[in-house]
C-alpha cells in the first residue's frame, strides 16, 4: 500500500529522520485509536508492516518506541508487537492523545473535572494555610487582571492549582495537572468563558471566598456550581 510517507523516505524531500518518526508515530496512533489495528491483535511483521507505509523498519523502531512508552503498543520477544488494551491496563497520561483522535472525551473529563473539583475545593477550605489563601486572593484578582481570553483562561488555571496544592493533598495537585493537561489538545476552542476577564473572576470568586473562610460546604456548593457553568459554556462553544 502506497503512502505519502514514502516520498520524504526516498530523498525527494530531505527532512530530518525525527519529522518522518514524527509522522508514522501520528499515522500508527490513529490506526489504533480508529481500530484499523485493533485492541490486542498483532501487528503485521516489521517489514511487511514498513513496507506497507513505505518506511524503513528504522523509522518503524522508533515509532514503535514511542508508542510502547505511550502505552498503546507492546512487545513480546519471539512473538511480536501487538496493541495493547489501553482502556483497561493503560493511564491518565493517556488522555491528551485520546482527546486529539476524538473530542468526544471531552464531556466525560469534564464529568471527573466537577467531581475532583468539588471536592478539591472543599478540601482546599479544611486545609488552606494562610499564605494558601493570600496566594488565592492574589491568583484571582490576576484573572481579573488578565488581557485577553487566553491569558484569563491560563490565569483561571493557576486557581486551580493553587486549590490543589491547598489540599496538602499531592494526588489531588497530579488530578489537577493531568486534567488540564487532558484538554490542551482543543483548549483553543474551549476560551468562551474567559472572553471577559471581570465576569471569569466574578464566576470564581465565590469558590475563593468559601476557601478562605474555611466554609467546607460553601466551597464544594460553590465549586460545584463554577465548573457546571463554565462546562456548559465550553460545550456549547465547542458545539
Amino acid at each position: 500500500m502506497a503512502h505519502p510517507l514514502s516520498h520524504w523516505e526516498d530523498g525527494v524531500e530531505a527532512l530530518p529522520r525525527e519529522t518522518i518518526v514524527d509522522v508514522l508515530e501520528n499515522r500508527l496512533r490513529e490506526d489504533i485509536l480508529s481500530g484499523r489495528h485493533p485492541v490486542g491483535a498483532y501487528l503485521p511483521p516489521e517489514r511487511t508492516l514498513a513496507d506497507g507505509y513505505s518506511v524503513t523498519r528504522t523509522t518503524l523502531k522508533h515509532a514503535f518506541g514511542r508508542l510502547m512508552q505511550a502505552g498503546l503498543l507492546e512487545t513480546r520477544h519471539g512473538v511480536g508487537t501487538r496493541v495493547r488494551d489501553y482502556l483497561r491496563l493503560g493511564g491518565a497520561d493517556l488522555l491528551p492523545m485520546l482527546v486529539r483522535h476524538s473530542p468526544d472525551w471531552i464531556g466525560e473529563i469534564f464529568e471527573v473535572r466537577c467531581s475532583i473539583g468539588a471536592l478539591i475545593a472543599e478540601r482546599a477550605a479544611a486545609r488552606a494555610t494562610d499564605r494558601q489563601r493570600t496566594e488565592l486572593r492574589t491568583l484571582l484578582t490576576a484573572v481579573g487582571d488578565a488581557p485577553d481570553a487566553d491569558a484569563v483562561q491560563l490565569a483561571d488555571i493557576e486557581v486551580h492549582r493553587a486549590l490543589a496544592r491547598a489540599t496538602g493533598n499531592r494526588v489531588y495537585v497530579l488530578l489537577t495537572n493531568t486534567l488540564f493537561n487532558a484538554y490542551l489538545p482543543v483548549r483553543a476552542a474551549l476560551r468562551a468563558p474567559f472572553t471577559d476577564a471581570q465576569v471569569a473572576r466574578e464566576r470564581l470568586e465565590p469558590v475563593v471566598d468559601a476557601v478562605v473562610d474555611g466554609d467546607e460546604a460553601g466551597a464544594r456548593r460553590a465549586a460545584e456550581g463554577y465548573l457546571a457553568a463554565t462546562e456548559r459554556i465550553m460545550l456549547e462553544s465547542l458545539a
